[in-house]
């Protein structure tokens, strides 16, 4: 079964993406071509997965760990609904997941 997420950009953009259960979030992006750099490749030694989940979605999530929430601590614009998207594993339970961009991201990677 594949796992639909939504991914709302800085400018208003709704860009939909298809991942297999497994594929983190932070890949996902990537793969749509989302400004989201991934520095540290998913090892949570960076803040540059920032997202902010929708509030409905938020709850569906498993918590984030301790580390996660010292590495939000040093993303620019985290919300309450802040995650690492680097941290979320697509499943079944994620089927229509909304996410935003934060304004503020950029993928150095693509200039």
């Amino acid at each position: 079964m594949s796992v639909r997420v939504t991914f709302t950009t800085a400018r208003d953009e709704r860009v939909e993406a298809v991942g297999e259960p497994g594929d983190s979030l932070l890949t996902l992006a990537q793969a749509a071509g989302l400004p989201l750099e991934g520095t540290c490749e998913g090892q949570m030694a960076c803040s540059t997965c920032h997202v902010v989940v929708d509030p409905e979605w938020f709850a569906k999530l498993p918590p984030a760990s301790e580390d996660e929430e010292d590495m939000l601590d040093l993303a620019a614009g985290v919300r309450r609904t802040s995650r690492l998207s680097c941290q979320i594993l697509l499943d079944e339970s994620l089927d229509g997941l909304e996410v935003a961009i934060p304004g503020d991201s950029h993928d150095a990677r693509r200039f």
